[in-house]
């Protein structure tokens, strides 16, 4: 059975400040998100699931899934402030969304395969989402096998300012045992650093892992998410401002010793548009990967 690509895309509305802003980045007016959709196909997943909100479905399906439907099945689901487990309900006050793992909970009831989870505004790379769908065909029926796609930290830096990236900790057999978010982290000197404690800036390997949210789970994940966002909402009731992220109940789940997470390696160049600074060079990098013959324009 194909995997299934799960792309969190609820936030599009109010970060871009509607679709119609969606940036053209690529030779062709290609968004970050077509490549991500292409590399995926050609990587071999079978399905494609888009968590948006409902106000701006009607968008999303005339801009977004009627490019892709004619080459992979397409289906969405909707992420809204009162989605909650029966008994709870939002702070009068909160208008943010619950984060990237009550996003992913929206899914439960439309995937029941292994799949992936990204964010619908990074560059991820071709040989990421292939050693993803590699690790998710090998898992069919499979129960408490995860992973999570680590990029080497040297690759993900921006030329235009410091990056917050979770560091990744793994144990003898590269299962991850911890991540640790460091808030600043850039070339100091020619080497990657990340401000310490003390504010001094603290050198790592160029091909240290991190986090850049590209995930792999198998449907089990919704149970638990379902069972820990309970105990979240009880713990949180009173902050307006708190998310339920993925890192937060896979490091639950993995220091329990519940899952095992494997960190896969990827030689990809992660990028985005961090700073207004860094466009002009996504778009370089795009033209270039054109150019090269890495990618056609237009994609789809």
């Amino acid at each position: 059975m194909k995997p299934t690509l799960f792309v969190l895309a609820a936030g599009m509305g109010s970060r871009y400040g509607g679709l119609k802003q969606l940036d053209g980045l690529g030779p062709g007016g290609e968004t970050i998100m077509d490549y991500s959709i292409y590399d995926a196909v050609n990587a071999g997943f079978g399905k494609l699931v888009f968590v948006i909100r409902k106000s701006f479905e009607e968008d999303f399906r005339e801009k977004i899934v009627k490019k892709y439907e004619k080459s992979i099945p397409v289906e969405l689901v909707f992420q809204e402030l009162d989605m909650l487990p029966e008994g709870f309900s939002p702070h009068p006050e909160r208008v943010k969304p619950w984060g990237t793992n009550h996003a992913l909970m929206m899914g439960k009831e439309v995937i029941h395969e292994p799949f992936a989870v990204i964010n619908a505004d990074d560059f991820y790379g071709r040989e990421s989402f292939k050693v993803l769908a590699d690790f998710l065909l090998t898992l069919d029926k499979s129960e408490n096998n995860y992973c999570m796609v680590g990029y080497r930290v040297g690759n993900t830096l921006s030329e235009s300012g410091t990056v917050a990236r979770g560091v990744c900790e793994t144990d003898a057999d590269g299962n991850l045992t911890g991540v640790v978010e460091r808030t600043e982290v850039k070339r100091v000197e020619g080497k990657v650093s990340y401000k310490g404690e003390s504010n001094q800036w603290v050198a790592i390997d160029d091909n240290s892992p991190v986090s850049m949210n590209m995930w792999g789970f198998t449907p089990d994940y919704f149970n638990y998410s379902d069972d820990y966002f309970v105990k979240f909402l009880k713990e949180n009731a009173d902050n307006n401002k708190a998310e339920f992220f993925i890192p937060l109940l896979v490091n639950q789940l993995t220091v329990s010793g519940t899952v095992a997470v494997k960190v896969l390696d990827t030689p990809s160049k992660w990028f985005g548009v961090t700073y207004a600074e860094d466009r002009p060079e996504v778009v370089a990098k795009l033209k270039s990967l054109t150019d090269s013959g890495v990618y056609p324009s237009p994609l789809w």
